[in-house]
């Protein structure tokens, strides 16, 4: 079996290209090449570099567990010239990717604790693919919940997939919380009525006041945008969770993956650090005591 080096792009093959919402896309791809395609491996929370010939290439998180399929799956946002083009390909259209890089989330760590997911917006994307590798090795961990906040209903992503969690995710022990800002979204306050208990309307954090109070020996994933995560750190830090404990992606800070380009340096001085390299997975701990890192 070859080795992937993860400096050298490899050919792939769009698989399928879905829209999610206006903006957004579910894009799987294959690697063309057989041996590359098994020897590729990745963690929870890592991400790649997708591009195209004469374009360019735009740092991606994978979006998918590594289950053993040979299928990877990107949730692409249309913010500029590569995911445009990006958005435009169909099956069977060819796309280029090298890595994966990043440190991933601390999965072995967290095996015998509870786990609180909390996403907002886009974020959602990069902790599906934790939410997959517990849920493929389910007896590992403790209780899941799973805290999800949007500005309207047509912003939800893997929108089938979460709503069937809402209704049916406790016999995977999972229990699922969904919040949305937009005061007179009708879709979301018909779904508040089906499900007050878990349907709400306000900010992410809302969802806290209603949820069952995580143990102090849970871990928390924290996926969106960094202003975030310091209001779901107040929130959290109420049942006294291990600042240690509590993981955040900052993948949005992506650019080139190897630390040459120099755009996602934070720190100063002799702490400095590299986000594609060091990261984008932290801890909240350095994610607030880090200078620039959120």
């Amino acid at each position: 079996m070859a080795d992937v080096n993860t400096l050298m792009p490899m050919r792939a093959k769009v698989v399928s290209s879905k829209p999610m919402t206006q903006i957004e896309r579910l894009v799987r791809i294959k690697i063309a090449d057989n041996d590359a395609s098994e020897a590729f491996r990745h963690r929870p929370g890592q991400f790649v570099e997708l591009g195209l010939m004469r374009l360019g290439e735009a740092p991606i998180s994978i979006c998918t567990a590594d289950s053993g399929q040979r299928e990877l799956e990107f949730c692409i946002r249309n913010v500029g010239r590569v995911t445009k083009a990006i958005h435009r390909l169909v099956k069977g259209d060819t796309i280029w990717i090298r890595g994966p890089y990043g440190n991933g989330f601390p999965m072995e760590e967290m095996e015998g604790r509870d786990i609180v997911f909390v996403a907002g917006g886009l974020g959602v994307a990069p902790i599906r693919s934790v939410l997959q590798h517990i849920l493929l090795g389910r007896s590992k961990y403790g209780k899941i919940t799973l805290l999800y906040g949007v500005r309207n209903y047509g912003l939800v992503l893997f929108k089938d997939e979460y709503l069937d969690l809402l209704r049916k995710g406790e016999r995977k022990g999972v229990k699922l919380y969904l919040s949305y800002e937009d005061q007179n979204d009708k879709d979301f306050a018909e779904l508040a009525r089906e499900l007050p208990d878990r349907v709400t309307q306000g900010m992410v954090t809302k969802l806290f006041s209603i949820i069952e109070p995580p143990s102090k020996n849970s871990a928390a994933v924290l996926g969106g945008p960094p202003i975030m995560y310091r209001f779901v750190n107040r929130e959290l830090a109420k049942f006294s969770l291990d600042p240690a404990r509590i993981y955040v992606t900052l993948e949005r800070r992506m650019r080139c993956g190897l630390g040459q380009c120099g755009h996602c340096i934070v720190g100063s001085g002799t702490d400095v650090r590299y986000v594609c390299k060091d990261g984008p997975v932290f801890t909240i701990w350095d994610a607030m005591s880090m200078r620039e890192l959120i």
